[in-house]
C-alpha cells in the first residue's frame, strides 16, 4: 500500500491556554484521525516570511484516553515556529503536519514508570501516563520541574488523573524558585526503591543528562531530544586526522546513491561516510529536513534497493524500518550502490 503523503493538512478545532506561554493545538486531519501512540510527535511545516519551516512537537493526548488529537507547543526566545503558532493559529485555521513518529512510546512490561519533565517536557510524558494509566495496571509517578508555580503546564489535568488514579498516580511539582534546581541527590531520593523502572526523560538537555547520570538503575532510561548535535561521522573523523575536511569532500568509493524526489531523479558517486540526505544535497536536491539528528522523521524516504545504516534513530519504528524507511539524515549506504524514494 502506498504511504500516505509526508505532509497533510489538518484543522485546528481548539486552542487551549495551558500558561501564559503554552498552548494546547487540538488537530483534526482532513484525511481523517491519525493512528498513533501515547509519546509520539508529529512536525509542521509552516511558511513564515516567505521562509518554509518544519518542527516537531510532541502530543499531550493519549489514544486511549482522548477523542481528539492534541499537541502542545511553549513559547521559545527566538522560536519562530513555536512563538508563530501561538501567535497567528485559530481555531479553524489549517496546517500542514506529518502523520505520528517516534519511539519515545511504552514498552509491554509492568515495572513503574518513572517521568522525569523539565518545563515544556511533560507534554510526551503525560501523554505516556494516560495511556499507562488507562491501559495497564502498572504505577506512575512523575517529576515535573519547573520555573515557578505560573509556569507550570497541565496542573488541572494531573490533578484530575491524580484523583482518578489516587493508587497508582504520584505527581511531584518541583518549582526551582522555591527549592533551586534538581540535583542528582533529588533525582536519587525520588527514583527510590524504583530502581527497576522504566524512566521517560524530557526537558532542558541539562536536565536530561542529570538525570540519566544520576539514575542508579538497573531499570531502563528512554530519552526524547529535539534538536539534538547530529552525529560526527567516523568517516569524517578519520579524513580529518589523514589530512584534513578535502580528503572526505573529494574521495570516492565504488558504487552510486540514485535518489528519486518527486519528478527529479539524480545519480551520483558514493562517497565514504555521507549520508542519503547530503547525497541529494550534492546532486542539486531540496529534500525535506529539520533536525539532522534522527528524532524528528522530516527526512524520512523509502529504499527501493540496497542497503543503509541509520547512525541515530529516535523517530521510526522497528516495523517502519523493516518495509525500507530511513531516515535519510542519519544513513549511509550500506551496499555499493542503493536507491532512494521520498515520497
Amino acid at each position: 500500500m502506498p504511504r500516505p503523503p509526508l505532509f497533510q493538512r489538518a484543522t485546528v478545532t481548539r486552542v487551549i491556554r495551558e500558561t501564559a506561554d503554552t498552548r494546547t493545538f487540538v488537530i483534526a486531519p482532513s484525511s481523517g484521525p491519525f493512528t498513533y501512540r501515547a509519546g509520539q510527535f508529529v512536525t509542521f511545516r509552516l511558511q513564515i516570511d516567505g521562509e518554509e519551516l518544519l518542527r516537531s512537537y510532541s502530543m499531550s493526548s493519549a489514544p486511549e484516553t482522548d477523542t481528539e488529537m492534541m499537541t502542545t507547543v511553549k513559547r521559545v526566545p527566538g522560536g519562530r515556529v513555536s512563538n508563530w503558532l501561538i501567535d497567528n493559529v485559530s481555531p479553524g485555521d489549517e496546517v500542514e503536519i506529518t502523520e505520528p513518529h517516534g519511539v519515545f512510546c511504552l514498552r509491554d512490561t509492568d515495572v513503574p514508570l518513572l517521568g522525569f519533565c523539565g518545563g515544556s517536557g511533560i507534554t510526551p510524558v503525560l501523554s505516556l501516563a494516560k495511556s499507562a494509566l488507562a491501559g495497564t495496571k502498572r504505577r506512575v509517578r512523575l517529576l515535573c520541574a519547573d520555573r515557578d508555580q505560573p509556569s507550570m503546564i497541565f496542573e488541572a489535568a494531573l490533578a484530575d488523573l491524580v484523583a482518578q488514579y489516587p493508587d497508582r498516580l504520584t505527581v511531584v511539582r518541583h518549582l526551582d524558585t522555591d527549592s533551586g534546581y534538581v540535583d542528582a541527590a533529588g533525582v536519587a531520593a525520588f527514583v527510590g526503591a524504583d530502581t527497576d523502572a522504566d524512566v521517560y526523560v524530557c526537558g532542558p538537555e541539562p536536565f536530561m543528562d542529570l538525570v540519566e547520570n544520576s539514575f542508579p538503575g538497573p531499570g531502563k532510561v528512554f530519552t526524547e531530544r529535539f534538536g539534538a548535535a547530529a552525529v560526527t561521522a567516523p568517516a569524517t573523523e578519520a579524513a580529518v586526522e589523514a589530512g584534513g575536511p578535502a580528503a572526505t569532500a573529494t574521495a570516492e568509493l565504488e558504487g552510486t546513491v540514485t535518489i528519486h524526489l518527486r519528478r527529479k531523479k539524480i545519480v551520483v558517486p558514493r562517497r565514504p561516510g555521507e549520508t542519503l540526505l547530503e547525497s541529494a544535497r550534492r546532486g542539486g536536491l531540496a529534500p525535506p529536513f529539520s533536525c539532522e539528528s534522527g528524532t524528528c522523521a522530516t527526512c524520512i524516504a523509502k529504499l527501493e534497493e540496497g542497503s543503509a545504516t541509520m547512525r541515530v534513530n529516535e523517530a521510526l519504528t522497528e516495523e517502519e524500518v523493516e518495509e525500507g524507511y530511513v531516515l535519510t539524515c542519519q544513513g549511509v549506504p550500506g551496499s555499493a550502490s542503493v536507491v532512494v524514494r521520498y515520497e
